[in-house]
């Protein structure tokens, strides 16, 4: 099987990606905000990886790094060499264990390209409104916004993945 390796990099549907808030306040006009970062969910890394590759030709490896997070080594079959790379995430607050591993798997695809053109996005922003889908609290108070959404050059250029 011959793969292009380059197909990693290619960008994802916006299904694909989700927003975690990086930034909070209220601007000196009383309007809230919340700067927010898009990254690939595992998932979508995970269907990229046997798209690209194929199942039987990538592997995740995860031991503890030394000050109690998750490194994944994410390995793939290269011409009949396993090439791997690594990069690591702490546990999180929610479903600690799990949400490291998957931090760690994600941190660790990027080292392959898969979601790094996601850090060229610039500053983004939540749409705040009553109605907002996710809430978040700044300065005792909650608030309700909607992810932004992503720039047309942040998005595949063709149908699929």
């Amino acid at each position: 099987m011959t793969m292009d390796l380059t197909l990693l990099k290619e960008p994802f549907l916006e299904s694909d990606i989700e927003w975690r808030p990086q930034r909070s306040g209220v601007k000196k006009n009383g309007e809230p905000y919340a700067m927010t970062l898009a990254y690939v969910t595992n998932r979508a890394v995970m269907d990229r990886l046997d798209d690209v590759v194929g199942a039987g030709n990538w592997k995740n490896e995860f031991k503890v790094s030394p000050n109690g997070g998750i490194i994944c080594k994410l390995s793939i079959k290269v011409d009949d060499e396993w090439v791997a790379k690594e990069d690591g995430a702490e546990n999180t607050k929610v479903e600690a264990v799990k949400g490291g591993l998957s931090g760690s798997m994600k941190r660790a695809a990027v080292q392959w390209g898969i979601g790094r053109y996601l850090y060229k996005l610039p500053a983004t922003f939540g749409k705040f409104h009553d109605f907002g889908k996710n809430s978040i609290k700044v300065n005792n108070q909650w608030y309700k916004y909607d992810n932004p959404t992503l720039p047309s050059e942040f998005l595949p250029t063709k149908k699929g993945k």
